[in-house]
C-alpha cells in the first residue's frame, strides 16, 4: 500500500490463542511500533486444542493462555483478554456480543480486526472452524451498531462503559485482496510471536510456513511479505475527527 494508516488504539477478537499470530501479528506488530496501543479479546482458550493423554480441559487452557500471553508480549500488545467461552462450541449468540461491545466501550479501539464470518471453505479447500466464523460475526455485530449505540446494553453504563464507534473494520483471511501491509519489517516477530504457541506448532515449520504465505500475499504487489485484509470504514477522516473531539479522545 502507498501510504500506512496508523490507528491509536487497535483491538483483536479471536475464537482461539494463535489465531490472531497467524492472520495479523505483522500488522499489528508495525502499528505498535508505530505508536499504536493494542488490545487482545480470545473468545475461547482453545483448550480443546491439546487432545493429548493426562491433559485435562483445565491444564490445557493454561498452558493456552500462557502461550498467548507470551506471543503478545513478543509483539508489544497491552493486554489479552480471555473471555473463556466454551472451545469447539463458539456461538454468536447476544451474550457474547454483549461480552465484545463491554471490551469495545472499555478499550475504545479506532481499528477493531476480526475474521471473517463468512467463510466456510478455506483457500487450501478445507472447513473452516466453526469457532472462527462465530467469533467474526460476533465481532461484526458488536462493533455495528451495538458498541455506539448508547440504547442498546445500556447496563453497561453501570459499569462506567458507555458508547464507543470504531473507525474502521478490518477483516483477516489470506483470500482477502483488498488492502496488502507489508510485513517485511516484522515477520519475524510474526514468527516468534507464533512459535511461541508451542502446543500448536511445535510439529511443522511455521517460518517456513508464514513466510510462503506472506509472500504469496505480497505477489504482484512490490512487497516481499504481506498480510492481506478486507476494510470496512465506519467513518471518514472528517467524521473521525469531529467523533473524537466530540468525546474528547
Amino acid at each position: 500500500m502507498n501510504q500506512f494508516y496508523v490507528p491509536k488504539r487497535i483491538m483483536a477478537i479471536a475464537a482461539h490463542p494463535d489465531d490472531i499470530e497467524f492472520s495479523a501479528a505483522g500488522a499489528i506488530a508495525k502499528w505498535i511500533l508505530n505508536g499504536s496501543t493494542a488490545s487482545y479479546i480470545l473468545c475461547t482458550s482453545g483448550e480443546v486444542g491439546i487432545a493429548e493423554n493426562g491433559v485435562t480441559l483445565e491444564k490445557a487452557r493454561s498452558i493456552r493462555e500462557q502461550e498467548s500471553l507470551k506471543a503478545a508480549k513478543i509483539i508489544g500488545v497491552d493486554e489479552v483478554i480471555f473471555l473463556r467461552e466454551p472451545d469447539g462450541l463458539l456461538e454468536a449468540n447476544l451474550q457474547l456480543r454483549k461480552k465484545l461491545v463491554r471490551e469495545i466501550r472499555r478499550f475504545k479501539p479506532e481499528l477493531v480486526i476480526c475474521t471473517d464470518p463468512t467463510v466456510y471453505f478455506t483457500k487450501n479447500n478445507t472447513i473452516n472452524h466453526p469457532d472462527h466464523r462465530a467469533a467474526g460475526l460476533a465481532a461484526i455485530d458488536a462493533c455495528f451498531p451495538a458498541a455506539g449505540q448508547p440504547h442498546l446494553f445500556q447496563e453497561l453504563e453501570k459499569e462506567g462503559f458507555y458508547s464507543h464507534k470504531p473507525r474502521k473494520v478490518y477483516v483477516t483471511g489470506w483470500h482477502q485482496q483488498e488492502l496488502s501491509v507489508d510485513i517485511e519489517d516484522t515477520i519475524d516477530l510474526k514468527i516468534k510471536a507464533l512459535q511461541a504457541h508451542e502446543s500448536q506448532t511445535r510439529h511443522f515449520n511455521t517460518e517456513e510456513y508464514i513466510k510462503i504465505r506472506s509472500a504469496e500475499a505480497a505477489a504482484g504487489k512490490e512487497m516481499k511479505y504481506a498480510e492481506p485484509y478486507r476494510v470496512i470504514t465506519l467513518m471518514d477522516d472528517e467524521k473521525w475527527e469531529s467523533y473524537q473531539a466530540a468525546n474528547g479522545y
